[in-house]
């Protein structure tokens, strides 16, 4: 039989401390005016001293399970998409399972940076339909602040905290993940970076005074690369799925900033209205960026069945990927896990 990976829950969590541009400017010597002019972004969320990755995408991953109407022992496989895991061994995915329950779950983690909701995303969709499993939780989260130096003006400004999930279920409806198109180049010239603290270079005192342990970017060459990366494979995943640019309902970029979003829009050929855009408020959260957004468009723009949506982003790595998307009949769904038999019966018919 085969199966489609629909998404059926989604969820996030945003903490409640908030830094504002002015907040910010009295750090670093800058002001609102000139961050939003190049970022725009007005305030991001930074994690408090007792929430870390895994607690915060075990919030958005309950809230996730609440709306597919599924407990945690549903699960069959956790995939965890971070940058910045609570530890290197155990897996935050394993923190997850724990922190939610899932006992019956297998668990790992995936760090493709901010391109790496897609990464996790093409992952779970496959162990679906090559029939490893049903139910699939993509958990991503991020707490950047600790990784962001509140000495560099140029990086400091850009990063949040925040964390996101959707549960990904079997079903035999000609919807879900329709194509996926994910790209990578080694970065070997270090444009975006933290150098230290693994096997490479261990931490010490002299990457500590280094202050090699934060985020390091060169941003006007990771911002060609990115529009052109972005723009190319949203291209080819709306060709792989067959989906004209007209026919999707909203595209779902990583939240970089206002500039690549706006030149990565004009470089794939959508309109200004079909972008949707929160990094005003929340920045660049990283692997969580688009989730965090999906939940968003959710809450105030009902999608009908059938719709299509496009995810695109990019990161370090240097990673990048497309996404397309068909919205479910949900409802049919938590119809049909009462009666499976249906779903075999309805195949069948139209197969």
């Amino acid at each position: 039989m085969d199966y489609n990976a629909a998404i059926t829950g989604w969820g996030w969590y945003s903490p409640s401390q908030v830094l504002s541009n002015d907040d910010l400017g009295r750090l670093v010597g800058t002001d609102d005016a000139w961050i939003q002019s190049r970022t725009g972004i007005r305030e991001r969320r930074i994690a408090g001293p007792d929430e870390t990755t895994s607690t915060m995408a075990a919030i958005a991953s309950k809230q996730a399970l609440e709306e597919a109407e599924l407990s945690a022992l549903d699960l069959d496989l956790i995939i965890c998409a971070t940058t910045t895991p609570d530890h290197l061994v155990p897996a935050t995915a394993c923190l997850i399972q724990h922190h939610i329950g899932a006992h019956r779950a297998a668990a790992f983690d995936l760090n493709s940076a901010c391109t790496g909701f897609l990464y996790a995303l093409a992952t779970g969709a496959q162990f679906i339909q090559g029939g490893g499993a049903k139910r699939v939780l993509i958990a991503t989260g991020e707490t950047l602040s600790r990784f962001v130096n509140f000495e560099d003006r140029a990086t400091c400004i850009l990063f949040g905290d925040g964390a996101a999930a959707v549960v990904l279920e079997a079903t035999t409806q000609p919807a879900g993940v329709l194509s996926t198109v994910l790209g990578s180049r080694g970065d070997v010239e270090q444009m975006l970076t933290i150098e230290s603290g693994c096997a490479a270079r261990p931490a010490s005192a002299q990457t500590l005074a280094d202050k090699s342990h934060f985020i390091r970017m060169r941003g006007n060459e990771v911002f060609k690369i990115a529009v052109r990366s972005m723009a190319q494979s949203a291209n080819d995943a709306l060709a792989k799925a067959g989906v004209a640019k007209h026919d999707v309902r909203a595209v779902i970029a990583h939240q970089a900033n206002q500039r690549i979003l706006t030149a990565t829009q004009v470089a794939i050929g959508v309109n200004a209205e079909q972008m949707f855009i929160n990094i005003d408020r929340y920045g660049n959260t990283g692997a969580a960026s688009i989730p965090i957004a999906l939940g968003e468009f959710l809450q105030s723009n009902p999608i009908d069945i059938g719709e299509h949506l496009l995810f695109v982003a990019f990161g370090g790595g240097l990673t990048w990927g497309a996404s397309v998307l068909r919205w479910a009949d949900i409802a049919a769904i938590k119809r049909e896990r009462k009666d499976p038999h249906r779903a075999v019966a309805k195949l069948a018919r139209t197969g």
